[in-house]
């Protein structure tokens, strides 16, 4: 496609995403100069649509960026109440006091959220300012002016499904700016298409990633505690894989129930959705939600690598912002609020360089302020947890690593900085190392099948467009991953987009149902052969999350 003629249009600043981190960069450039020219791209059919969070959120960076946001009636109104955090067996629990963890780990004065609802109010804002915001508008293609960054190919519909350009077919236009910030979110394809090129992970820990899927019920109102924030560890994973759960009571008597699996798992008998559901039936739970209903589905990756993971995040003439760079705090579970205030670190650097008369340069200024700030600050207290926990398995961890934490509250570590080692890809192990997991049928009451929760993400994509989920060598699930590590993909994947059919008479088959696809980015991330590259198909498709 890029050597189609399009029409382009001149910004001082294009930001690719409207997540926490582009938005927030939208409005702080805007609060600098009223007349620098912004626009915010965004893939999802509206504002809110893709976003998937926990979550709840420590305001900081809202408050940094508008101190006056419930005055302006932000949808941040569940304060957090009552926190718990429990260890699981599969009949029972033990509640881990909250006075030996370290004051980090305190959610007091932290709200329980639906981070769409916020990125569509924060849009609101960014709008009533004058920048420009245009959702359904999936940025394909990057824009290089010799080796800076000049924008952005976005808005192309219509190519025929071999991605030729047939007769009903926009090409889109490009975006140019003086500098064009990436926040797609995690792993998103322009990204990774500048970490590659730039070699910007280059001297720093691959990133490592969790699996996070999520529903939202609406449960009886005489077991809705709103304010209530659970997190657990333990049963159903034990020492299969790392993560845990999260329950958060918000309003309306409706209550977030979430899942993490770490991607560096060795088993690919390992089934993450189907450890969701089983999850659920754990005492604690079924009492919660029996009863009730499910409302909504969705799924996403997290970036978990942390500190030491985070890579180079300027390039000439463009710089990743959130969790494109990776600023999750994993032992708090959050990071929308580094996201919005790396926005905001880039929004103030990018101003001062157009104030001097500068374009498409390196905002090193950026970098310097995440890597020694707020942002650095906050993931340099807790780069140790994700790879003791990795290393050792969860009690260890959670000994050594809280140790760890408090040490680092007065400025120091006796650990130093520990590696995270493999890629989650290289992380998993061939299927003969391992037993298969037999996992219960879900009841469809409690636990339901992938396709039924999918179509409770209300996902949707244009059947006849190119399928997004590229493979470098078609010969390789089929030959490759199916014998040697049992086929992952059809167990990694929470949305059942791939699957090997064997008609009688005939070789296994590799089928992707792209139609499927919630836009996690898993099968990028944890393919064993990094055979699959996710892209992003044409803009407004992909799932519609409500509150999420």
């Amino acid at each position: 496609m890029s050597e189609v003629e399009r029409e382009a249009m001149e910004y001082d600043v294009v930001i690719v995403g409207a997540g926490p981190a582009g938005l927030s960069a939208a409005i702080r450039l805007k609060q600098l100069d009223p007349e620098i020219s912004v626009v915010v791209l965004e893939k999802g059919s509206e504002v809110g649509a893709h976003i998937l969070s926990g979550a709840v959120l420590d305001t900081c960076g809202l408050d940094a960026l508008i101190p006056d946001w419930k005055e302006k009636g932000a949808p941040i109104t569940v304060p957090v109440k009552e926190d718990n955090f429990y260890v699981l067996g599969e009949a029972g629990k033990i509640r881990v006091p909250n006075f030996p963890m370290p004051p980090l780990m305190n959610n007091h004065g932290n709200y329980i959220v639906s981070m769409g609802n916020v990125c569509r109010w924060m849009a609101e804002q960014a709008e009533e300012l004058g920048v420009e915001v245009f959702p359904g508008m999936a940025a394909s293609e990057i824009v290089y002016d010799g080796d800076r960054v000049k924008g952005v190919v976005a808005g192309v519909f219509g190519l025929e499904a071999d991605g030729s350009i047939g007769p009903n077919t926009e090409p889109g236009m490009e975006l140019h700016g003086k500098y064009v910030f990436i926040s797609e979110g995690v792993r998103g394809s322009l990204a990774k298409e500048l970490i590659n090129k730039y070699e910007l992970s280059e001297g720093h820990e691959p990133q490592k990633f969790g699996i996070g899927m999520k529903e939202i019920w609406e449960i009886d109102p005489a077991k809705h505690r709103e304010g209530t924030v659970t997190h657990t560890m333990g049963w159903p994973l034990g020492s299969k894989a790392g993560g845990g759960s999260f329950i958060y009571h918000l309003d309306n008597n409706q209550v977030y129930v979430g899942f993490v699996v770490h991607l560096n798992y060795k088993n690919p008998y390992l089934y993450p959705y189907m450890e969701f559901q089983r999850f659920k039936h754990h005492p604690m739970v079924a009492e919660l939600l029996e009863g009730g209903k499910r409302v909504a589905y969705g799924a996403r990756a997290i970036t978990e690598g942390g500190y030491q993971s985070m890579p180079k995040m300027t390039v000439p003439g463009a710089a990743l912002l959130g969790c494109s760079v990776g600023m999750v705090n994993v032992p708090r579970i959050k990071g929308n609020h580094n996201a919005m205030l790396s926005g905001k670190a880039a929004a103030e650097a990018a101003y001062a360089a157009i104030q001097a008369g500068r374009e498409g340069d390196e905002l090193t200024d950026y970098e310097a302020e995440v890597r020694t700030g707020a942002i650095g600050k906050d993931l340099k207290k807790v780069r140790n947890v994700k790879p003791l926990w990795s290393k050792y398995g969860l009690f260890p961890s959670l000994a050594i690593g809280g140790l760890d934490m408090w040490t680092n509250t007065f400025g120091f570590s006796l650990l130093g900085t520990i590696g995270h080692g493999k890629s989650d890809a290289e992380a998993t192990e061939p299927a003969d190392k391992h037993q298969p997991i037999d996992y219960p049928k879900p009841d469809g009451k409690l636990s339901f099948d992938r396709l039924t929760n999918v179509s409770f993400s209300m996902t949707n994509h244009e059947e006849s467009q190119p399928a997004h989920l590229k493979l470098k060598d078609p010969s390789i699930p089929v030959g490759v991953n199916l014998p040697k590590f049992a086929g992952p993909s059809a167990r990694y994947c929470p949305a059942g987009v791939y699957e090997f059919v064997t008609e009688e008479g005939s070789d296994p088959k590799f089928v992707i149902n792209f139609q499927n696809c919630v836009h996690c980015k898993t099968c990028d991330i944890k393919d064993p052969s990094q055979n699959i590259n996710w892209t992003t198909p044409q803009g407004g498709d992909g799932p519609n999350y409500p509150n999420m």
